[in-house]
């Protein structure tokens, strides 16, 4: 299966006119996980972009920085999985039991990694992820997909914030809610 791109949307409450574009491809791996790309491009010297380390891990509160996300669920649970990648190449994995309310701490734990890889150039940050079949929701219905990112900006020097999304379904940024999962991967 080609990876398919689609863009995402900036919350009308967080504008960022540094930013041209933010879009995001995915394509389901023959083994069953997922390849994940995101392309932000613009203006990226006013932008707040973690410099990639020598030896990337597992961190919290990556959302308080330009990150990029991907929320998973099945379609016939509430439980779902967040995953979050920083141009650092440090990464988060969180699982849910239901809207905002944590799984049991070992779930995520166990989850397996990502493999994250990041192209930095004067107009386009590149990350792509690569997801084990095994961090995928268990279950066999269709897979519901939220993509996302944060994005920190220089624009007014206060680290202001902007919010993107496939789709922002209140008034509010809110990546948990479920109306705002809307790519559809559909079980073989």
């Amino acid at each position: 299966m080609p990876a398919e791109e689609r863009f995402l949307n900036c919350h009308p409450r967080t504008p960022a006119p540094a930013i041209q574009r933010l879009s995001a491809s995915l394509k389901i791996r023959p083994e069953g996980g997922l390849w994940l790309r995101y392309q932000l491009a613009g203006d990226i010297a006013r932008l707040r972009i973690a410099a990639t380390k020598a030896h990337p891990e597992r961190g919290d509160r990556l959302w308080e920085q330009t990150c990029f996300e991907v929320f998973l669920a099945r379609a016939d649970q509430a439980a779902y999985r967040e995953f979050n990648f920083s141009p650092s190449g440090d990464w988060a994995t969180y699982a849910f039991a239901d809207y905002r309310r944590p799984g049991e701490p070992q779930e995520s734990e166990r989850l397996a990694p990502p493999r994250l890889s990041v192209l930095q150039t004067a107009g386009r940050v590149e990350l792509t992820a690569e997801l084990d079949a095994s961090a995928l929701p268990p279950g066999n219905a269709a897979l519901l997909v939220g993509l996302t990112a944060v994005v920190e900006s220089d624009d007014l020097g206060d680290g202001r914030h902007s919010y993107w999304a496939l789709h922002h379904p209140s008034e509010r940024p809110d990546f948990h809610h479920r109306a705002g999962f809307t790519w559809v991967l559909p079980t073989d």
